[in-house]
């Protein structure tokens, strides 16, 4: 059907690289400590506590570059996320948008060790 031609032309490594960084995410918001917003987030990353920024694909560009320069500064690695700020608050297990969030201990999770080649 509809479904299946819609499957076969989407890319397998993108779907399951989503997935992979969604469940280790729910891992985090379980077992981690992490910070959700902008404001936090660039908080985490002054102080120095951040270990991965995580940020959505329609986080605007300004802001987006200003996380980006905080942490290469702060040398904290950054994960673009495919979805947008909902995508991102549900992969989050929040009812509401998140456009940016840091993780600053991953707990049980190796989210800071495998985002770089999923990334």
């Amino acid at each position: 059907g509809v479904v299946e031609e819609l499957r076969a032309r989407m890319p397998k490594k993108g779907k399951s690289a989503q997935e992979s960084i969604n469940s280790r995410l729910a891992l985090v918001m379980k077992s981690g400590k992490y910070t959700l917003g902008y404001k936090s987030t660039l908080k985490t990353l002054r102080s120095g506590k951040s270990k991965l920024v995580i940020i959505c694909n329609n986080c605007p560009p300004l802001r987006k570059s200003e996380i980006e320069y905080y942490a290469m500064l702060a040398k904290t690695s950054v994960h673009h996320y495919t979805g947008n700020n909902v995508d991102l608050g549900t992969a989050c297990g929040k009812y509401f948008r998140v456009a940016s969030l840091s993780i600053t201990d991953p707990g049980d999770s190796d989210i800071i060790r495998t985002t770089p080649e999923a990334a």
